[in-house]
């Protein structure tokens, strides 16, 4: 993973964990199955059971634009 820009591709949250964005995810082009928090891809390819937790209790998806 190189070439990352943190605030755009990743940020560190409260317990200094590295979380990746949105735009990070659609680079990808696809889920990993890991349930990020930021997953635009609807965690498709989560087992079914943590899909459905994962759907209802994520934060809203903010796509950050690149300048």
């Amino acid at each position: 993973m190189s070439n990352l820009t943190e605030g755009d591709d990743f940020y560190f949250n409260e317990n200094g964990l590295m979380i990746f964005t949105s735009s990070f995810h659609l680079n990808k082009k696809k889920c990993c199955g890991c349930g990020c928090i930021h997953c635009p891809y609807e965690y498709i390819n989560v087992e079914l059971e943590k899909r459905k937790q994962l759907l209802q209790t994520r934060p809203p998806i903010i796509l950050l634009s690149k300048k």
